[in-house]
This record gives C-alpha cells, sequence and structure tokens, in this order.
C-alpha cells in the first residue's frame, strides 16, 4: 500500500465518523475529505483534526479515491450515488455501511457502476448517535459484512477485505440478499421487539408510573437499543421491509405457540422454550470475536455504609485488577447481590473473586 491515499466520505455520522477515526489512527498520513448536511459535524470533525477537507457538497474533491465511504441514511445513500457516478476512477472502490444492501445494490445495478462498488455493513453501533459519539473502536472486533458485486474484480475484493481487517474488524463476505435475510432476523427484529416492548409498558404503566421506576435489569437490557436513531430505523424498515414483514409473521407464530404453552399449563413445553433458548443463547461465541460481547461481572453483597464501595475498589486497585464498572443494584429480582462489578476479561472476573471472598465478602459469580 502507498504511504498516501485520498478517502473520501460522504455522512460522518456514527459510523461515518467512526471508520473516519479509524482511518485516522491506524493511517494518519491518508489525506480524508468529507461531506456531510450538518456544518456542525464539518467542524468539528475538522477541529479534531479527523478530516483534512470539509465539503459543502460532493465536488471535485472527490476525485482521485482510493475509497469513497457512503455513510447517509440507507434511502438517501442511493441518491448520492447518481452524484458520486462522475467521480469514479478505474482504481476506486466505493462502499456503503447501511445496515440494508438490496436497494443500493440494485442502484448500482441500473447505474452500471457495478465494478467499482463493493456494499459494506460494519456490525457495530451504540443506541446514541451522531458523529460527537463516534471512536476508532467502534469497529474494532466487530463483524463487517461485505457484499461485492458481480462484476467488481477479486482483486478489488481482496484489497478492500484487507484493509478493513486492517481497521481491525473482522471481515465476512456475502451475498446481498442472504446479508438482507440474516441482519432482518438477528438485527432488524430485535429493534422492533426493543420498540414495541417499550412502547407496550408506556401505554399500560398508570400515573405514577411505577412500570417505568420499578424497570428491572432484564428490561433494561433487552430495551436498550430502543433508544437509537428514529430515522435510521424508518428508513431500514421501508428499505428492508419484504424479509421483516416475513421474519415477523414467523416470529408471532413463535409467539402464539409460547402463548399457547403458558395457557394450557404445559410444564414440559414451557421448561422446554426456555431451555433451548438458554442454551442456544450460550452456544453464541462470547468473546471479542463476536457481534455479542460477553459480559465479565462480579456480584456481592455489601453492608449500606459510607466507604462501602471505595473500599472494594481499593482492594481490587491494589492487586492491579481494572474495573470496567461498578454499581449499586436497586432492583435484584434476576440478580444476586446488591453490588455489580464488571471486568474487561474472564481472568480479572476469577481473580477478583477469589480476592473478595478471601476478605470475607460474599460474592456470586456470573
Amino acid at each position: 500500500m502507498n504511504n498516501k491515499k485520498k478517502i473520501g466520505f460522504v455522512g460522518l455520522g456514527l459510523i461515518g465518523g467512526s471508520i473516519a477515526k479509524a482511518i485516522r489512527q491506524y493511517y494518519p498520513d491518508y489525506e480524508i475529505v468529507a461531506f456531510d448536511k450538518s456544518k456542525e459535524t464539518l467542524a468539528l470533525a475538522t477541529q479534531e483534526s479527523v478530516i483534512d477537507v470539509a465539503c459543502t457538497s460532493i465536488d471535485d474533491n472527490f476525485d482521485n479515491c482510493t475509497y469513497i465511504f457512503l455513510c447517509a441514511p440507507v434511502s438517501y445513500n442511493t441518491a448520492y450515488l447518481k452524484q458520486l457516478k462522475s467521480h469514479l476512477n478505474e482504481a476506486c472502490i466505493l462502499t456503503d455501511v447501511g445496515s440494508v444492501k438490496t436497494s443500493i445494490h440494485k442502484e448500482v445495478i441500473a447505474l452500471d457502476i457495478e465494478e467499482y462498488f463493493i456494499g459494506g455493513h460494519p456490525m457495530a453501533g451504540s443506541e446514541k448517535s451522531g458523529f460527537v459519539n463516534s471512536k476508532a473502536m467502534l469497529i474494532e472486533n466487530a463483524y463487517y459484512i461485505i457484499t461485492p458485486t458481480t462484476k467488481v474484480s477479486k482483486e478489488k475484493v481482496d484489497m478492500y477485505v484487507e484493509f478493513v481487517e486492517s481497521l481491525k474488524a473482522l471481515p465476512v463476505v456475502l451475498g446481498y440478499e442472504e446479508h438482507d435475510y440474516i441482519t432482518g432476523a438477528i438485527s432488524h427484529l430485535p429493534h422492533i421487539i426493543a420498540s414495541a416492548l417499550v412502547n407496550f409498558v408506556k401505554d399500560k404503566d398508570g400515573k405514577e408510573e411505577l412500570m417505568k421506576h420499578l424497570a428491572a435489569g432484564g428490561f433494561k437490557d433487552i430495551t436498550r437499543i430502543a433508544s437509537s436513531s428514529p430515522t435510521m430505523w424508518q428508513h431500514i424498515c421501508l428499505k428492508n421491509k419484504d424479509n421483516i414483514v416475513n421474519i415477523l409473521d414467523e416470529y408471532i407464530e413463535v409467539l402464539e405457540d409460547a402463548k399457547r404453552s403458558v395457557a394450557t399449563g404445559s410444564e414440559t413445553d414451557i421448561y422446554n422454550f426456555f431451555e433451548t433458548s438458554k442454551n442456544y443463547r450460550n452456544s453464541i461465541p462470547g468473546g471479542s470475536s463476536g457481534p455479542i460481547k460477553r459480559m465479565f461481572a462480579v456480584y456481592c453483597d455489601i453492608i449500606d455504609e459510607a466507604g462501602g464501595i471505595a473500599t472494594i475498589a481499593t482492594i481490587l486497585a491494589a492487586n492491579n485488577i481494572n474495573l470496567k464498572n461498578i454499581g449499586i443494584i436497586h432492583n435484584r429480582e434476576f440478580e444476586e447481590g446488591v453490588l455489580r462489578i464488571e471486568f474487561y476479561d474472564e481472568a480479572s472476573s476469577k481473580k477478583a473473586a477469589e480476592l473478595l471472598q478471601k476478605y470475607r465478602y460474599i460474592v456470586y459469580e456470573r
């Protein structure tokens, strides 16, 4: 690879900003040009030295790019394709980061620019959106789906795979139609379920909002993603609607089966429902190589007195154990122990548990 290359960005939101920051981190000499509708975003990206050139439109600054990343909402990306067509060169790879691939691939075919295009979908994100929440490590150790066209060269695909790997992401090459069904099931459906559950509780809660205030860890865990961008998910649902509708029909059948098991009081069916889901969930890779990160947490009982948490933090720090998070659990419906301590790795978690037990704390590992 040459030391000096130019990378273009259309859109500098959470994902676009994070990829730009990762490129800046690993390739500090690359020139990065970017267009975004928000002048504030461009100003911040320039101030932080993430980008070199801020563009108020898609102009000649996008000529001679090695990569051009389309990072606007899914519905807008197809419109930007037409504007970018005249700026593509033989060596350029045009890519996107949308979580729906079929629509943009069809537009690429219609515009006859398949030889330049390789679809991309970094399976990373946050309930918080915008450039201000972007970070270089967002795509690190995250699966990065790559969907080549039928006309793009193998050399370009290999080059893009290598580039994605160099940003510490984990590339997986798929057909775009297969991608849309898979993400419909494991990404789009969960967001719909989370939002539907939040709206259900909102509608059923009383004036005193006891449901909101008593919401346990289980509710907060499953609904965290409901805080994601409404605009982004509106676009995703509209662009992947056929897959989503079919998947929802199949999921509703699963809910109906669960409802029947509960209604008939079938002990075997109810147990099997929870057992099979538990076993499959536990079989999902839990290390840093997978999209579902494993949690390394210890729970322990402490006396409610001043300095209780500080004492535990001091014990762990004195033994060179780094904490990821620590806090009191107010609703312990599904958790043991009043204090939850989260660690970055399993070794630290086990060492902490042994150490706290040595100091006569009652510890529950998870």
